[in-house]
């Protein structure tokens, strides 16, 4: 089977679907390919998310992401899921799409952080649950 390729779709690309796509490629490398992007993007990632994904999952946001543009990304995947900003995305070939309602975190203490991250651990680990069950047909 081919890697299912997920996108985490966000305004500014800076802190949930950041968050979501190193917490994909430290868990399912073998299984996703991840991206993430924004409507808009800022001039860096949220540091609070960049600490937080260093302290759960050693990964250096600032050395492997950066705040990209949906029109950035590749133009087809298999999954798109936008994180809960109610906004609405522009078109993006997909076959299969999902929100998952996520406030965002940003301002808030560590421990929102810490629950954002374990509520998209959660959430993707379901996704490829979905996936590999058949629930959700990407053929």
């Amino acid at each position: 089977m081919n890697k299912v390729r997920v996108a985490y779709v966000c305004v500014h690309n800076s802190c949930r679907s950041q968050m979501a796509e190193a917490i994909t490629k430290a868990l399912e490398p073998e299984f996703f390919e991840a991206y993430s992007g924004g409507t808009e993007t800022k001039p860096k990632i949220n540091q609070d998310a960049v600490r937080t994904i260093k302290k759960l999952y050693d990964v250096d946001m600032n050395q492997t992401q950066h705040s990209k543009l949906i029109d950035d990304l590749p133009q087809e995947f298999d999954v798109l899921v936008t994180m809960g900003c109610n906004v609405e995305c522009p078109f993006i070939p997909c076959k299969h799409r999902e929100d998952w309602g996520l406030d965002d975190p940003t301002g808030q203490p560590d421990e929102v952080f810490l629950q954002t991250a374990e509520t998209i651990k959660e959430k993707m680990l379901s996704l490829k649950a979905r996936i590999v069950s058949g629930e959700i047909d990407l053929s």
